[in-house]
């Protein structure tokens, strides 16, 4: 089969979807897009990043130790660079799995939506092309800058992230106009719950709870036990730091700064670990409802649902242990997520292939 007729034949199975299995199918394509843009944003920019950024302060502390203060703000500059650099990159690693998210609780509520089914797939399609040019601006930020923008303080690619995120407000407005419409009695439910499927769903729920439990206990831990101690250890650091620069002791600065750095990222995998641990957690309950609509058979279905939960499992655990291993944990989290990207994207096969086995088996009905 020829690419030219690949398209319209996937276009058309999508148009036969539905409402319900078209937001599955983009929230599972979206997921999978995030977490492969936030391996290579580690790799490639968050790792040499943080490199360049140590060796700015490592320069800026130089400079401080020389009375240059010109050079000081110079370094300082480059870092706020390499900041934003990084940030929007972060951003728009987070509004793409995030949409997702959204997609999936969209198709969990489709049954409530009283609104003619036209109006319906339109909205989905509207939510999910939204949802696909939303992170491309919010990557171009820091390229973009403010050429030729009419405005003084945002740029073209802010401007069109706005407007994206204007087009989900609106669509999620009329959702919510839809079941509000429902819950007036003005129309009855339109098509099937969505309903656990099993072993396999049942699975994916309590791993699901048992990560997100793990990841609130995690949190709560942090904030009881280091968070205090992380702030009162940066205050001390940076008034020592103030002093040694006021004496221009520039071995000590040194020492200062890479304290300063290593408490940073002490504190920075412990928030990574907190967040992908329950980020895991809800793609598991998200997944467990997702169960009926996997069209494969038992055995690889029951392999993707442990490849899922291993890899939502070590990844957290591997991302903590970064602070003593180094290198080689971050290694084991990669190979993780990368489990958990395959399960997904197993999963979505196991969903298109469910759609369309449907159409064939209306074609033959008619």
């Amino acid at each position: 089969m020829t690419p030219s007729a690949i398209v319209p034949r996937i276009t058309g199975l999508l148009d036969r979807a539905g409402p319900a299995r078209l937001f599955i199918i983009g929230g599972m394509f979206l997921v999978i897009a995030g977490m492969i843009f936030g391996d290579l944003f580690a790799v490639f920019i968050m790792h040499p990043n943080n490199a360049n950024i140590g060796g700015e302060l490592a320069a800026a502390v130089a400079a401080a130790a020389a009375g240059d203060p010109d050079t000081v703000f110079s370094h300082f500059g480059v870092i706020g660079s390499l900041l934003e650099n990084a940030g929007t990159k972060k951003d728009a690693h987070v509004h793409i799995i995030h949409a997702g998210y959204l997609a999936f609780a969209l198709a969990f509520l489709q049954p409530w939506v009283a609104l003619g089914r036209k109006h319906k797939m339109l909205l989905a399609k509207t939510f999910l092309w939204a949802s696909v040019v939303l992170p491309v601006p919010i990557f171009l930020i820091y390229y973009v800058g403010l050429v030729f923008s009419p405005l003084q303080s945002i740029g073209w690619a802010s401007i069109f992230a706005d407007l994206s995120g204007l087009v989900l407000i609106v669509v999620l407005a009329v959702e919510l106009v839809g079941m509000w419409r429902y819950a007036r009695g003005t129309s009855e439910r339109d098509g099937a719950v969505l309903r656990l499927d099993g072993r396999n769903s049942r699975t994916l729920l309590a791993g699901g709870l048992l990560l997100v439990l793990a990841g609130f206990l995690f949190g709560a831990f942090y904030a009881g036990v280091h968070m205090e101690e992380h702030q009162s250890r940066e205050l001390i650091i940076l008034a020592d730091l103030m002093e040694q620069a006021g004496v221009q002791d520039s071995a000590a600065m040194n020492q200062g700064m890479m304290a300063y750095g290593g408490l940073q990222a002490e504190r920075g995998v412990m928030i990574a670990a907190h967040a992908h641990v329950i980020e895991f957690g809800l793609l598991a309950l998200m997944m467990a409802i997702v169960q009926p609509f996997v069209f494969l058979s038992a055995a690889w279905r029951r392999r993707l649902v442990w490849m899922m939960l291993v890899g939502g499992t070590v990844l957290p655990i591997a991302v903590y242990s970064e602070m003593w291993y180094g290198l080689l944990t971050g290694a084991v989290a990669d190979l993780a997520g990368l489990m958990v990207i395959v399960s997904l994207f197993g999963m979505l096969i196991g969903v298109l292939r469910y759609t369309g086995k449907v159409d064939v088996d209306e074609g033959e009905k008619s």
